[in-house]
């Protein structure tokens, strides 16, 4: 389970960020990407710490996609909810 999820969060997570960097005007879609990525977020968490699995490089990974995770959350977040002067 543990390899499935990370092959998950980081194919999910590089289809986002090239996608999001295509649509940056797209507040509809910045918002919802961003709340898939709180619900990655979330997950990732939940799998990385609950479920036993070997330390070493695959676990440091899955650890850095989810604060990568996280930091782009939050920059889909500014994108979507900010006001545009137009």
């Amino acid at each position: 389970m543990f390899k499935f999820v990370f092959w998950v969060l980081a194919i999910w997570f590089l289809i986002n960020v090239i996608w999001m960097w295509f649509k940056l005007d797209n507040q509809s879609l910045q918002k919802t990407f961003a709340w898939i990525n709180v619900a990655a977020v979330v997950i990732g968490f939940w799998v990385f710490y609950g479920v036993s699995h070997p330390a070493g490089a695959l676990s440091n990974c899955f650890l850095a996609i989810n604060c990568l995770n996280v930091v782009l959350a939050i920059v889909q977040f500014y994108f979507g909810y900010r006001k545009l002067n137009k």
